[in-house]
């Protein structure tokens, strides 16, 4: 059995990475979730996908003049006074809330949902039993040369997640290595595909595992590599027909953005992954 990793939460029931939509994949029944890291002007270690907060917060309300600047712009007690969950209610990214899936109590949960700490995340993923992929992100300036490895296995160590909790995974191959080398008891999974319209890049196939774009490898091509002793997780993954193909085809882990459709395709958390 596969595994079900919700996508920055299950993004299609809550705003991304918050710990509402963290809280709703795991009540969808995923494995674990996958989340970004984002660092603030005062170093504290926050989740963010964009580098720009202005897609899913309120800061062009709350700082009009800034709000094209990077997250890296802005401190922690900045960041915390945005409304990070109204943005999913209005624009309604997958149609979710227009379909009548959300409950009006669902809804009016979302609204005023704040930016989460790392520190919050890991805590909710440890209290929760529960597993987390934390994909470190390359930060703008003039925080390039962050030690985000260094502060991220800081935080994890203090937290006290075990290493079958927890996996780091990233485009920034260096990171991984850097990982591998200091605490290799924690799984490193190498993004590729970052470019939609290249051929995918796989280098010298120097990991063990390999979170990939799903429209650029074909299920064969997933079957072969697992056939070679290789973990492919296959990202972002949401029609069911694609779901099941790659399923058949033996990817261990499908990140989607919809954990309540591979739920209901039978891969959920209760039933053993490897089942």
């Amino acid at each position: 059995m596969a595994l079900n990793i919700a996508h920055r939460g299950a993004r299609s029931l809550a705003p991304e990475n918050t710990l509402l939509a963290a809280r709703r994949g795991l009540e969808a029944g995923a494995h674990l979730w996958e989340t970004d890291l984002g660092v603030t002007r005062d170093e504290e270690l926050i989740l963010l996908h964009d580098h720009s907060l202005a897609r899913t917060t309120d800061v062009a309300r709350r700082f009009p003049r800034r709000a094209a600047d990077p997250c890296t712009a802005f401190s922690l007690a900045e960041i915390r006074r945005l409304d990070a969950g109204a943005w999913f209610l209005e624009s309604d990214p997958f149609g979710q809330v227009a379909a009548g899936i959300l409950s009006p109590a669902e809804q009016a949960a979302c609204r005023g949902v704040r930016v989460p700490t790392l520190e919050e995340a890991l805590v909710f993923t440890r209290d929760a039993g529960w597993g987390v992929n934390l994909e470190l992100k390359t930060l703008p300036a003039p925080f390039a040369d962050f030690p985000v490895v260094e502060r991220m296995l800081a935080m994890v160590d203090r937290v006290g997640l075990t290493p079958g909790q927890i996996f780091f995974s990233s485009f920034h191959h260096p990171w991984l290595k850097a990982i591998q080398t200091r605490r290799p008891e924690f799984e490193v999974q190498a993004l590729i595909g970052d470019d939609p319209h290249r051929p995918l890049e796989w280098g010298l196939l120097e990991f063990d595992v390999y979170n990939v774009r799903h429209t650029l490898i074909e299920p064969q091509e997933v079957r072969r590599l697992t056939d070679k002793g290789f973990t492919i997780n296959l990202w972002t993954v949401n029609a069911v027909a694609d779901l099941q193909s790659f399923l058949e085809a033996g990817a261990v882990g499908l990140i989607t953005d919809f954990p309540q459709r591979l739920a209901a395709m039978g891969v959920s958390r209760g039933l053993s992954p490897g089942a």
